[in-house]
Protein backbone atom coordinates (compact mmCIF):
# COMPACT_ATOMS: atom_id res chain seq x y z
CA UNK A 1 0.00 0.00 0.00
CA UNK A 2 1.38 3.13 -1.09
CA UNK A 3 0.32 6.73 0.53
CA UNK A 4 1.18 10.11 0.36
CA UNK A 5 0.79 12.39 2.85
CA UNK A 6 0.90 16.44 2.84
CA UNK A 7 1.65 18.93 5.68
CA UNK A 8 2.08 22.49 5.57
CA UNK A 9 -0.72 24.16 4.78
CA UNK A 10 -2.51 27.00 6.58
CA UNK A 11 -3.85 30.74 6.80
CA UNK A 12 -1.09 32.86 5.35
CA UNK A 13 -1.86 36.92 4.65
CA UNK A 14 -0.94 38.29 0.85
CA UNK A 15 2.64 39.12 0.69
CA UNK A 16 3.73 35.91 2.54
CA UNK A 17 5.21 32.57 2.00
CA UNK A 18 4.33 28.90 3.07
CA UNK A 19 5.85 25.67 3.00
CA UNK A 20 4.10 22.48 1.89
CA UNK A 21 5.32 18.84 2.29
CA UNK A 22 4.34 15.77 1.10
CA UNK A 23 6.18 12.24 2.07
CA UNK A 24 5.33 9.02 0.28
CA UNK A 25 5.27 6.21 2.22
CA UNK A 26 4.64 2.25 2.36
CA UNK A 27 5.92 -0.80 -0.07
CA UNK A 28 7.54 0.65 -3.50
CA UNK A 29 10.42 -0.02 -5.48
CA UNK A 30 10.59 3.74 -6.80
CA UNK A 31 9.18 7.03 -7.21
CA UNK A 32 9.77 8.94 -10.41
CA UNK A 33 8.00 11.88 -11.05
CA UNK A 34 6.67 13.96 -8.18
CA UNK A 35 4.31 16.83 -7.98
CA UNK A 36 1.96 19.32 -6.60
CA UNK A 37 -1.48 20.43 -8.05
CA UNK A 38 -4.38 22.72 -6.47
CA UNK A 39 -8.07 23.08 -6.59
CA UNK A 40 -9.78 26.49 -5.82
CA UNK A 41 -13.41 25.98 -4.39
CA UNK A 42 -15.48 25.36 -7.99
CA UNK A 43 -12.60 25.32 -10.28
CA UNK A 44 -10.75 21.89 -11.46
CA UNK A 45 -7.62 20.69 -10.04
CA UNK A 46 -4.50 22.16 -11.92
CA UNK A 47 -1.07 21.58 -11.78
CA UNK A 48 1.11 23.38 -10.56
CA UNK A 49 4.89 22.26 -10.46
CA UNK A 50 6.70 18.74 -10.97
CA UNK A 51 10.08 17.35 -10.31
CA UNK A 52 11.64 14.59 -11.87
CA UNK A 53 13.36 11.54 -10.07
CA UNK A 54 16.59 13.17 -11.90
CA UNK A 55 15.99 16.71 -11.14
CA UNK A 56 14.38 18.16 -14.09
CA UNK A 57 11.57 20.53 -13.02
CA UNK A 58 8.27 22.22 -14.51
CA UNK A 59 6.09 24.95 -12.83
CA UNK A 60 2.87 26.73 -14.23
CA UNK A 61 2.86 29.87 -15.84
CA UNK A 62 1.05 31.53 -12.55
CA UNK A 63 3.68 30.23 -10.24
CA UNK A 64 6.93 30.70 -11.74
CA UNK A 65 9.27 32.90 -10.21
CA UNK A 66 7.02 32.49 -6.87
CA UNK A 67 6.66 28.84 -6.12
CA UNK A 68 10.09 26.19 -5.75
CA UNK A 69 10.06 22.75 -5.79
CA UNK A 70 12.21 20.96 -3.73
CA UNK A 71 12.80 16.68 -3.56
CA UNK A 72 14.65 14.04 -1.35
CA UNK A 73 14.90 11.17 -3.36
CA UNK A 74 16.50 9.22 -0.07
CA UNK A 75 13.59 10.57 1.98
CA UNK A 76 10.68 10.61 -0.87
CA UNK A 77 9.54 13.97 -0.04
CA UNK A 78 8.47 16.35 -2.06
CA UNK A 79 8.41 20.00 -0.61
CA UNK A 80 6.78 23.24 -1.76
CA UNK A 81 8.01 26.41 -1.05
CA UNK A 82 5.62 29.11 -1.80
CA UNK A 83 6.36 32.87 -1.89
CA UNK A 84 4.48 36.24 -2.62
CA UNK A 85 1.21 34.67 -2.40
CA UNK A 86 -1.79 36.21 -3.68
CA UNK A 87 -5.17 35.10 -3.20
CA UNK A 88 -5.77 33.62 -6.00
CA UNK A 89 -3.02 31.10 -4.71
CA UNK A 90 -6.12 30.05 -2.41
CA UNK A 91 -7.22 26.12 -2.53
CA UNK A 92 -6.67 22.85 -1.81
CA UNK A 93 -2.99 21.56 -2.29
CA UNK A 94 -2.43 17.84 -3.37
CA UNK A 95 0.90 15.89 -3.67
CA UNK A 96 0.55 13.56 -7.18
CA UNK A 97 3.42 10.72 -7.42
CA UNK A 98 4.49 8.43 -10.03
CA UNK A 99 5.40 5.15 -8.10
CA UNK A 100 6.60 1.51 -9.35
CA UNK A 101 5.41 -1.18 -6.95
CA UNK A 102 6.41 -4.53 -7.54
CA UNK A 103 3.86 -6.87 -9.33
CA UNK A 104 1.95 -3.60 -10.44
CA UNK A 105 4.08 -1.93 -12.05
CA UNK A 106 4.00 2.03 -12.50
CA UNK A 107 0.80 4.27 -10.82
CA UNK A 108 -0.10 7.62 -9.87
CA UNK A 109 -1.31 7.90 -6.87
CA UNK A 110 -2.51 11.04 -5.26
CA UNK A 111 -2.69 13.04 -1.20
CA UNK A 112 -5.43 13.83 0.31
CA UNK A 113 -4.75 17.67 0.30
CA UNK A 114 -3.80 20.19 2.28
CA UNK A 115 -5.81 23.47 2.39
CA UNK A 116 -4.02 27.03 1.59
CA UNK A 117 -6.10 29.96 2.35
CA UNK A 118 -4.29 33.44 1.13
CA UNK A 119 -6.59 35.90 2.66
CA UNK A 120 -6.15 39.40 4.78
Amino acid sequence: QVQLVESGGGLVQPGGSLRLSCVVSGSFLFVYDMAWYRQAPGEQREFVAVMSSSGSTDLSESVKGRFTIFRDNARNTVDLQMSSLKSEDTGMYYCNAEVYVAGRGAKTYWGQGTQVTVSS
